[in-house]
């Protein structure tokens, strides 16, 4: 976790990334707004685990959060990886691979 702030003109979010790195990841909320569910189930946030270890751990790790994995609705995803679905429908696979990978291996 980089940071985080609460009520920033309403807003509260928390910043995920690697220190140092020209990106992350911005998980916000408005207060007193739903967002609603995702547009599709193919709107993913994919992480790639190419250490079995540390793959394991990630499946783990969502499972002790009380995490179940679901089909993925393009299984491509279920070969070598799992996906999950928060409650708004959102969706992230930890995929078992590295990257890049071919994209002849998506077709």
């Amino acid at each position: 976790m980089l940071g985080s702030f609460e009520d920033h003109d309403g807003f509260d979010g928390v910043i995920l990334g690697l220190a140092g790195a020209p990106y992350h990841l911005e998980f916000t909320r408005k207060r007193g707004h739903i967002a609603g569910r995702a547009p599709t189930e193919d709107n993913l946030l994919v992480f790639y685990l190419p250490e079995k270890h540390s793959w394991q751990t990630a499946v783990d790790q969502m499972s002790a959060a009380g995490y179940e994995s679901v089909p993925s609705y393009n299984p491509y995803w279920d070969g070598v990886g799992r996906t999950y679905e928060d409650p708004d429908g959102y969706r992230v696979v930890l995929q078992n691979a590295a990257w890049p990978i071919s994209l002849d291996s998506h077709r």
